[in-house]
């Protein structure tokens, strides 16, 4: 059984592949995190507190757990965050992955480093893993820089791109597009959603999987991972409008240019998911599935927490 490192634990993504090690005992986990451990149950795997930005307690902790693989999970994803606050930007997307890349070459450990959509323009999506990276964002910008330094080392690594990733766990530090959508929605107030961005949202337990996945199956290179629905941001809302039975008569339709947001997004992204499916076995979930499991998930844990 291979010992895995996850970095970032305390996030939803992190949450995840801890609940999925717990319930299928595939590998062993170490999981790190700034701050004290979230989870709610602390039985079945070690937890140890991590900086990223840390590079000395970074090499601490790598050389104490010697795992055989890491899941870098960690980073700065508030896009309009990373363009006013490009130097912390570039210190957590990048300075820390170098960090940590540096190790793992020098301790044979395998890097499965997680990216994003906004490696693209948008222009011309859905994109596979070969297409041209064109970010018109500093936080897509920043996640460039980092699977640049993966791919011109020597070390033995995947990189995870993903597209909206959406669920809920009992504690969260912050919000995704499907809570926020169903908690504006039932407080009634109207809402503006833009309906000229394309995305395929991602269920964090398929990308958890997929993180797994990649582990088990020693994977190298770039691979995909998303849901396997396309659709606008105001068709995603209206969805989660009709699952959850919300009026949707105080959803505006707006651009994004009308928005004023700090950063740019790119308007269709998604992903063929082909090469994923085929080298790690991967099954998302549709849409609807995931919906339903975060419905189940809420009745579990009374609602979203703190942050959400």
């Amino acid at each position: 059984m291979k010992t895995i490192l996850t970095t970032g634990s305390n996030g939803l993504l992190g949450q995840k592949i801890t609940e999925k090690v717990l319930a299928e005992q595939r590998v062993s986990l170490i999981a790190t995190s700034k701050g004290p451990n979230r989870y709610p149950i602390v039985d079945g795997y070690e937890y140890a507190e991590l900086d990223i930005l840390n590079a000395d307690q970074v090499k601490y902790v790598i050389e104490k757990y010697r795992p055989d693989a890491i899941i870098h999970t960690a980073a700065m994803t508030n896009v309009d965050t990373a363009e006013a606050n490009k130097e912390l930007c570039h210190q957590l997307n990048v300075d820390a992955v170098q960090t940590l890349l540096s190790l793992c070459e020098e301790k044979n450990i395998q890097l499965i480093h997680l990216s994003t959509d906004f490696v693209f323009d948008g222009a011309d999506g859905p994109y596979k893993e070969e297409d041209a990276v064109n970010p018109i964002s500093y936080y897509g910008e920043s996640k460039v820089l980092a699977e640049e330094l993966l791919i011109n080392s020597n070390a033995n690594w995947a990189i995870l791109r993903t597209i909206l990733v959406y669920g809920i766990t009992n504690d969260m530090s912050r919000s995704n597009i499907v809570l926020w959508a169903k908690g504006a929605l039932e407080k009634g107030l109207p809402i503006n959603v833009v309906n000229d961005q394309w995305r395929m949202p991602t269920l964090a337990e398929d990308l958890a999987e997929a993180c797994i996945l990649a582990v088990e199956k020693n994977a190298q290179g770039i691979y995909h991972v998303s849901g396997k629905d396309y659709m606008s941001i105001a068709d995603l809302v209206r969805k989660v409008a009709d699952y959850w039975v919300l009026d949707q008569s105080i959803i505006s339709e707006v651009s994004s240019e009308s928005l004023n947001q700090t950063a740019k997004r790119p308007a269709k992204t998604g992903f063929v998911l082909d090469k994923t499916i085929r080298d790690l076995s991967y099954n998302p979930h549709s849409f609807e599935e995931g919906l339903k499991i975060v419905d189940e998930q809420m009745k579990k844990v009374g609602g979203p927490k703190s942050g959400v």
